[in-house]
């Protein structure tokens, strides 16, 4: 949703129009420190994976009260009682469908790289028949 690049990452900027847009806008310095606490690639930006260890930070009390990620986290959560369990439904059921796209992505990804070791294989194997052959009519 706020992901304008659409490159699967939540950037400085993506980060600052969704706090903006939630209603806990932060300051530049407030926003960097927001991505450095969760940070653990050292990419300077949020995967999905970094996004949800928001919520775990928040769930085991290890987020300040005055971090830009602890008001995110507030603002994230969903009250069954309020929103009804159709709601939290939805929320569940969109971050379970996020994970399932990057393990297609994933297995993707093996599929080519298991593709291209075939054709290397494939390719030495054909060199070495060709060797093979060439030597015959060099004798």
């Amino acid at each position: 949703r706020y992901d304008a690049g659409k490159d699967g990452f939540i950037d400085l900027m993506e980060l600052k129009l969704m706090m903006e847009k939630l209603g806990a806008p932060q300051t530049h310095l407030g926003l960097k420190n927001m991505i450095k606490e969760v940070d653990e690639d050292l990419d300077s930006k949020l995967s999905f994976r970094e996004f949800l260890l928001i919520f775990r930070k928040a769930a085991a009390g290890e987020l300040q009260e005055d971090s830009g990620l602890h008001a995110l986290a507030r603002l994230s959560e969903i009250d069954v009682s309020t929103e009804g369990v159709k709601g939290a439904k939805n929320f569940f059921e969109a971050k379970a469908q996020a994970i399932t796209e990057a393990s297609r992505f994933e297995e993707e990804i093996r599929a080519e790289q298991e593709e291209k070791k075939k054709q290397a294989e494939e390719l030495k194997q054909r060199k070495a028949a060709f060797k093979e052959l060439q030597s015959t009519f060099t004798q």
